[in-house]
C-alpha cells in the first residue's frame, strides 16, 4: 500500500503543473467554459481539504493517545497536541469557507459564454 502523504505529493504537483500551464490564455485555455470546467475541479479539490486535514493528523494523534509522542528538547507532549488541535479545527474552518467561496466562482461563471459576434474563426456558413 502507498504512504498517504506520497498522494498529498503528487496532488501538490499537478496543482503547481496548472498554475504553470494556465498562466497565460492559449488553445485550450481561453474561454469562459474552461474557467467553468477548472473552477469545478477546483471546487471538487477544495471539498475535500477539510477531510485531509483532519486524517493527516491521525499518525500524529494516534501516537499521543498511546502515550508514546516524544517532544524535540523535552517538550510537553499535551501543549503540542493541544496547538495541533486548535489549528486543525481552524484549517478546517478555513477549508470549509474556501471550498463555499470556490463554489460560489463556478456557480458565477456557469452563465457566462464568449460573445461571438462579428468574430470571423466563429461566423456559420452562409453568414455574411
Amino acid at each position: 500500500m502507498p504512504e498517504p502523504y506520497r498522494s498529498l505529493s503528487e496532488a501538490a504537483e499537478q496543482v503547481r503543473a496548472f498554475n504553470h500551464t494556465s498562466q497565460s490564455a492559449g488553445k485550450g485555455w481561453e474561454y469562459p467554459s474552461h474557467s467553468y470546467s477548472a473552477l469545478g475541479n477546483l471546487s471538487y479539490l477544495v471539498g475535500m481539504l477539510e477531510q485531509a486535514i483532519v486524517q493527516s493528523t491521525r499518525p500524529a494523534m494516534c501516537t499521543y493517545e498511546h502515550g508514546r509522542l516524544r517532544i524535540d528538547n523535552g517538550g510537553d507532549a499535551d501543549q503540542a497536541v493541544t496547538e495541533l488541535v486548535n489549528a486543525r479545527l481552524k484549517a478546517g474552518a478555513a477549508a470549509a469557507a474556501l471550498t463555499a467561496a470556490v463554489q460560489r466562482m463556478h456557480n458565477a461563471t456557469s452563465a457566462m459564454g464568449l460573445d461571438t459576434t462579428g468574430l470571423p474563426e466563429f461566423a456559420e456558413d452562409g453568414d455574411a
